[in-house]
């Protein structure tokens, strides 16, 4: 589910123009223009207005051009899918005693995972920006009305026939070559509607999804958004092996507990977690919602990193 807390609730991009597409007065002016040099007139024009104002940009729109506009994101995101095949592949020739989720107590710092005792191999990945695009949700957010309730906005996508989604790069491919190797995918998401969810899947074609057995959604345990107990569940059945996500709380609630901006990189960078970045766990590319868009200029850069040119400040 996309979350709700670090979006901006800011007013859609202006629209250049009125009814089909064009300034409406300046159409006009156009056409009486062109009528009266027809007519032979010869006519002096006017215009004590002042200037408009450039057009505001919308500070959602940078992070939607890159996800799901730019070259370099779709890039990314192959590069990701690549990788967890490869990956795959080899744990599937050369299995191990252990799974890539944590096991309850485990910590950061002392990492203890599911063993996987035999048990059948899975790879699990949450929904939203990780094996589809929301398309038609953020363009909503874009240029839709401002002011309204996003949890009504949201349950209406949810319910939604899911044309307007699209899987993310690459994802089709990886899940086809995963279920291939024998590997069942499972989908993990904090969507509320279990159907809706499974329509979704399906639309994008990365289907099927079946409710309790492939799919789990964000009711299933009643822990609400915190995914690790629907994770211990899948992995008291099956060995999993990769887990794919756009947030932490895909690989860990562990990473979702409060911190400072720095401290929350920290945790990703410990000796014992690192290590699993492209070998078990497997992050996508989203800046567009989340809780990786947090801090200030003061939080993000460090104090003996900071420059200005001589002189300047």
């Amino acid at each position: 589910m996309i979350e709700q807390d670090s979006r901006q609730i800011t007013s859609p991009l202006p629209q250049a123009g009125g009814v089909g597409g064009g300034l409406p007065g300046l159409r006009l002016g156009a056409a009486l223009a062109a009528a009266l040099a027809l007519s032979g007139c010869v006519v002096a024009v006017g215009n004590n207005s002042a200037a408009p104002p450039p057009l505001a940009t919308n500070p959602k729109l940078a992070g939607m051009q890159y996800l799901y506009g730019s070259a370099e994101a779709d890039a990314i995101s192959r590069q990701a899918w690549n990788a967890l095949v490869t990956y795959a592949a080899d744990r599937i020739r050369r299995p191990q005693a252990d799974s890539v989720v944590l096991a309850q107590g485990a910590s950061l710092e002392n990492p203890r995972f599911v063993p996987c005792a035999g048990k059948r191999p899975a790879a699990v990945f949450d929904v939203d920006e990780t094996v589809l695009q929301n398309l038609g949700f953020e363009y909503d957010d874009l240029n839709g009305r401002p002011g309204r309730d996003f949890n009504t906005r949201w349950r209406a996508w949810e319910q939604s026939d899911g044309h307007a989604v699209l899987p993310t790069p690459g994802a089709a491919a990886a899940i086809a070559d995963l279920r291939t190797m024998g590997v069942t995918v499972i989908f993990n998401t904090n969507r509320d509607d279990p159907a809706g969810a499974a329509r979704v899947i399906d639309a994008a074609g990365l289907g099927p999804a079946v409710h309790g057995d492939t799919l789990f959604v964000r009711s299933d345990t009643g822990s609400g958004d915190n995914k690790d107990p629907r994770r211990w569940q899948i992995a008291q059945r099956y060995c999993v092996i990769a887990m794919g996500g756009d947030q932490l709380g895909d690989f860990s609630e562990l990473f979702n507990a409060s911190a400072p901006v720095a401290e929350r990189r920290v945790r990703a960078d410990g000796s014992r977690v690192a290590a699993l970045w492209g070998r078990g766990w497997f992050v996508f590319p989203n800046p567009v919602y989340g809780k990786a868009l947090k801090g200030s200029a003061d939080d993000i850069f460090p104090a003996d990193r900071r420059w200005h040119p001589t002189g300047e400040q």
